[in-house]
């Protein structure tokens, strides 16, 4: 069988499909706090599934209903906004997860900070937020301070769901060498949404990449012919060269990416090589994240992950973008080496 190409795939996407895909990624259908494994070398992550569970407990305890009903939409307390602030790989998005599951996923809406801002740009703004208060509870994974604009339009948007008593959760991730940034990047979240600041509550997560620690073989890139091999005996699965599909990924909407990846089992890149405009390796860390949430594993030929981002871009104000799309792509590739091994 004759793999297919991503790059002929033109997804075509509806405005009410956005707002159907705000829900937690396939690869946590079973995270739950019960399955969070909290390491004993560091209590910060057993005291925020401590306090998650207490949250959990606050928006779906008795009486809520009937409070709801009397007063409206406008609850009259002021809802729970916890922000998860930690390394790359130490759980945050497994307790999201967790969260919006214990809370019940029909009330919850489950997004990154992109596909909340690209829900914005496609339903508009009011649009937005008279859906998302129909919510008791809505998550954002990822949250980002690359963009000023965007940021300030988020920071609106939780504003007003606040408003309307919508509790709120969010992640954001800090470099596993520098910690201390984390604390100043969650100061820089709550000075940026300056009216919501009082009301979000600081959870540090601390802790290793779990995926780091899972990865036992040597990342070594696959030949072509090898990844072709494995592509055509897994229905499902695409083939494309590394540059062509860059290409591609310029003439398809970051929101449609998800679409891109309908019904792909597995994807193949054949000649992997590092990414040195931004733009593109802006557009390649979407993708991943999208790849990750559906658990495609990925075969990579070429210099496979190694060096996929120069030096500078892992120094400079997307860095946390870059270390996560590299967690995350490593922990595909091994399962597509995986796959090549059978």
């Amino acid at each position: 069988m004759t793999p297919r190409s991503l790059v002929g795939v033109r997804p075509r996407v509806e405005a009410s499909r956005l707002l159907d895909d705000l829900v937690p990624p396939r690869h946590f259908d079973d995270a739950r706090f019960s399955t969070y494994r909290a390491s004993p070398d560091h209590p910060s992550q057993a005291t925020t599934v401590a306090r998650l569970e207490a949250v959990a407990q606050q928006l779906t305890g008795e009486g809520r209903s009937a409070v709801r009903a009397l007063f409206g939409r406008r609850r009259p307390t002021t809802p729970p906004a916890v922000y998860m602030d930690g390394g790359f790989g130490v759980g945050k998005t497994h307790l999201l997860t967790s969260l919006a599951h214990a809370v019940g996923l029909e009330r919850s809406a489950y997004g990154t900070f992109v596909e909340y801002t690209n829900l914005v740009g496609a339903l508009g703004f009011r649009p937005t937020v008279e859906a998302l208060s129909a919510k008791t509870l809505v998550c954002i994974d990822e949250f980002e301070l690359d963009d000023p604009g965007d940021t300030v339009l988020m920071s609106r948007l939780l504003r007003e769901l606040a408003d309307h008593g919508v509790a709120l959760a969010a992640t954001s991730n800090t470099l596993p060498d520098a910690l201390g940034e984390g604390r100043f990047a969650a100061e820089d979240f709550l000075r940026e949404i300056q009216a919501l600041a009082a009301r979000f509550e600081v959870l540090r997560v601390d802790g290793e990449d779990y995926r780091h620690r899972s990865v036992v073989t040597a990342s070594d890139p696959l030949p072509e012919d090898e990844i072709v091999a494995v592509a055509s005996a897994r229905q499902g699965s695409t083939v494309d060269a590394f540059d062509d599909l860059l290409a591609h990924l310029t003439q398809v909407h970051p929101s449609r990416y998800g679409a891109l990846l309908d019904d792909v089992s597995l994807v193949g890149l054949t000649g992997v090589h590092p990414v040195t405009e931004q733009s593109a390796a802006l557009r390649l860390v979407v993708l991943v994240d999208r790849l990750y949430d559906r658990d495609v594993p990925v075969l990579l030929g070429g210099t496979g992950e190694a060096g996929l981002f120069t030096d500078e871009m892992l120094a400079g104000g997307y860095r946390k973008k870059y270390y996560r799309a590299l967690s995350r792509l490593g922990a595909l590739a091994e399962d597509g080496r995986a796959l090549a091994r059978v």
